[in-house]
């Protein structure tokens, strides 16, 4: 029943019921109900009523009432979040974004070697501040579910999103349940895939991507596929892949195993926790 509803049958059914109880007793009940008591009876119908049907739907309309307010709080929250994520995403992000291909550009031209030792090391304290930011971006958009299922689609929908970010459409299977992940294992490991997504956006030339994830609280493994032309080198031990080194770093201080597997057409990453019977 609707908000309108409600206040319109509180407002009538008083109405409606004195009008009936008149017309049956000045019709039907005369012969038998002195003028005196049905007086008396009147407001005692009316007051029967209220305890009863008009509580009712007091109780109702304040439930109804609340609801809205918590949505409109909701909606409130999501809006500002919206409108922090844009001004992180075109501020920050595109500053860091700017600064980095600077910084590429600084670095070819250095030749002394301790200049490059000190580039590089500010290149990569770039990587990882912009990793957080876009990881805060990503956490304001989508804001922590509590229930399991919605948490799996959450899930889904931020690898999902990060994918259409680095123009890749994998095919996604998730069953991992929500127990088994801390709030700051959540979002280091969100970080993790999304690395490994734009890692094979950058380098792979892939055309097709597989993000599978399985296990439980007490061990899980996460893979992410690709049918590129793949390397024999392992790319977490070069020197200008930031970005997965930094990946791999946090993961283990998660005590997490990060490994990158040659296949015979294609990549893996394989995020580990514990050791999953498959």
């Amino acid at each position: 029943m609707s908000y309108k509803q409600i206040k319109w049958m509180i407002l009538f059914v008083p109405t409606l019921t004195v009008g009936l109880w008149e017309y049956v007793r000045h019709t039907l009940l005369m012969p038998y109900l002195s003028m005196e008591a049905g007086n008396f009876l009147t407001p005692v119908f009316v007051f029967l009523i209220s305890m009863t049907l008009l509580s009712q739907l007091f109780y109702r309309l304040e439930q109804v009432q609340e609801e809205l307010n918590k949505e409109r709080a909701e909606n409130a929250a999501l809006a500002a979040r919206d409108l922090l994520a844009r001004e992180l995403h075109d501020g920050i992000a595109q500053s860091l974004f700017l600064l980095s291909v600077k910084m590429d550009r600084a670095e070819a031209r250095q030749k002394n070697t301790r200049e490059r030792s000190d580039m590089e090391e500010m290149r990569k304290l770039v990587h990882e501040v912009n990793r957080y930011v876009r990881q805060a971006i990503a956490n304001l958009r989508f804001p922590a579910q509590t229930d399991e299922k919605e948490y799996e689609d959450s899930i889904k929908s931020r690898i999902e999103h990060t994918a259409m970010e680095a123009f890749i459409h994998p095919d996604l299977v998730w069953t991992i349940p929500d127990q088994s992940f801390t709030a700051k294992e959540k979002v280091e490991l969100l970080a993790c895939i999304r690395e490994a997504l734009l890692n094979i956006q950058k380098h792979a030339h892939a055309d097709r991507v597989w993000v599978t994830g399985s296990g439980n609280e007490d061990a899980w493994t996460v893979r992410i596929d690709d049918n590129g032309r793949g390397t024999e080198l392992d790319p977490f031990q070069l020197k200008d892949r930031y970005g997965l080194r930094i990946m791999k770093e946090r993961a283990q201080e998660l005590k997490w195993r990060v490994d990158f597997i040659s296949m015979p057409k294609g990549s893996r990453v394989e995020i580990r926790k514990g050791d999953e019977m498959t």
